[in-house]
């Protein structure tokens, strides 16, 4: 027979239990919660807060409002997968060999996929009691060994491939603007449907991918039809996975498929845009729309759950956006997408954490998107896994932005795409960007004035920090 406690020792051992589960609550509620919203393909001068007055985006701009916008903030990689690997470890990608941009079937084959053995953001937020949500798009591997699930997510809901159409065929309630190597009948130049709900254009020299082969919408591990437009489903998806964590601490990565190709506007927001001639301008207007009322949508659900005091949130673009491709504006920066001028490496960049963070702070030294991991894990005080046990290149920024630490959280910044590379130290900006054909011809820049020595001396400095990192993985096998 199981003995029975006396009834002194019952009540002290309950009691023991009350005082455990009021501590694990109180420590619970002492946790931020972490929300990242990242943007793909957003342009550095597209926002309200960036200076465009042309498409009014007033949610993400309350974010800079409320907190700090940094002017010069940088992502690891000027293309989407190598960015993602960057930002959700924490790590300059290049320490693994990860560099590049897998497309179509290429998201599938066995061995492309972030590794593994890299310790993300999720799960070192689960080992301090964090449930994470990833919703919208992953391109970190579209194989079965790389699903979010194995890498710390609780929750998916998206796509696992480098896009998505906005809603299924026959693409109902949008206008959509194509690529094409050749028009319907044949020619160059642009092809609008009679109805004017489609548009074909030839000024790319090249064909819209496939996006949605074999990529369904997945919830979990399992397809779902989605028929409502893709930022809506997301943002739904958002405020529930809000509404049924709001008594825990969590890590909600909301990554949209906007602004990235292909360009679908919805009827309701062309119409708001009706005023801009270029029906190609308009779509990409009535898509950044549509994110921004999003992102309107999951601050109100915070607000109204009182979880806006207690939750971090950073806002930021994957990369630069390709101007020719969707018309967007990276001023006043030179270049985009694919570059590692500042147009496809600077990006849009804030933090809100009201009560933390002083409202309308514009900081202006150099922080990358590595930093996020860095912060959010100090904040939340989630100590490394056992399989962390790697060189970290982010910095916690909150020391930074409540002055309790003087000077700059970086001294230098690294870069390498390919043959295109770059290395940032202060004011300088050392990089070589060869287009096709072009040789390797490094260049150095401060407010465009060439200075041999100090090229030299940059030169040596990226040649030692490349010396620490991998071969791309295509190299290896």
């Amino acid at each position: 027979m199981r003995r029975r406690l006396p009834k002194l020792a019952r009540l002290f051992a309950l009691g023991l239990t009350a005082l455990g589960q009021a501590h694990a609550d109180e420590n619970n509620l002492a946790k931020p919660n972490i929300v990242i919203l990242l943007a793909d393909d957003l342009g550095y001068g597209e926002l309200g807060c960036q200076g465009n007055t042309e498409i009014p985006t007033p949610h993400i701009d309350s974010i800079a409002a409320n907190g700090v916008r940094f002017t010069n903030g940088y992502v690891t990689a000027p293309f989407c997968s190598a960015s993602r690997a960057g930002l959700i470890t924490g790590r300059y990608q290049t320490r693994f060999g990860y560099e590049f941009n897998p497309i179509g079937h290429h998201n599938e084959l066995p061995g492309v996929g972030l590794p593994r053995n890299e310790e993300t953001l999720a799960e070192r937020l689960r080992q301090a009691g964090y449930v994470s949500g990833l919703i919208g798009k992953w391109h970190l591997g579209g194989h079965a060994e790389f699903h979010p699930f194995r890498h710390g997510f609780d929750e998916f809901f998206g796509f696992t491939h480098e896009g998505h159409y906005f809603v299924p065929p026959p693409w109902g309630g949008v206008t959509t603007w194509l690529r094409r190597s050749v028009l319907p009948g044949g020619g160059k130049g642009r092809f609008t449907s009679a109805d004017g709900r489609v548009l074909y254009s030839t000024h790319m020299n090249g064909t819209e991918p496939a996006y949605d082969a074999n990529n369904p919408i997945v919830r979990g591990g399992q397809p779902v039809a989605e028929e409502a437009h893709l930022t809506d489903a997301f943002t739904r998806e958002a405020v529930d996975f809000i509404d049924r964590n709001k008594d825990r601490p969590f890590f909600l990565l909301l990554a949209y498929n906007a602004v990235h190709s292909p360009m679908q506007g919805a009827d309701g927001y062309m119409k708001k845009f009706d005023h801009i001639q270029d029906v190609h301008r308009r779509i990409f207007a009535a898509m950044l729309s549509n994110m921004d009322d999003s992102v309107g949508s999951v601050l109100v659900k915070l607000r109204r759950e009182q979880l806006e005091q207690n939750t971090l949130i950073f806002f930021l673009s994957d990369n630069g956006g390709p101007t020719r491709e969707l018309t967007s504006s990276n001023k006043p920066l030179r270049d985009g997408k694919g570059s590692v001028y500042e147009g496809g490496l600077r990006v849009p960049f804030m933090a809100q954490w009201p009560g933390r963070l002083a409202k309308g702070t514009v900081y202006e030294q150099p922080v990358i998107s590595l930093d996020i991991f860095a912060t959010a894990t100090g904040v939340s005080e989630a100590f490394p896994t056992a399989k962390a046990r790697r060189k970290l290149d982010g910095v916690n920024l909150i020391p930074f932005l409540t002055h309790k630490t003087k000077g700059a959280p970086h001294e230098k910044l690294f870069w390498r795409q390919d043959r295109r590379a770059a290395l940032r130290m202060g004011n300088w900006k050392l990089l070589k960007n060869p287009r096709r054909g072009q040789p390797d011809e490094w260049q150095l820049y401060n407010l465009a004035t060439e200075n041999t020595a100090k090229r030299e001396e940059l030169l040596s400095v990226w040649r030692e920090w490349n010396s620490e990192m991998a071969d791309p993985f295509w190299q290896r096998n």
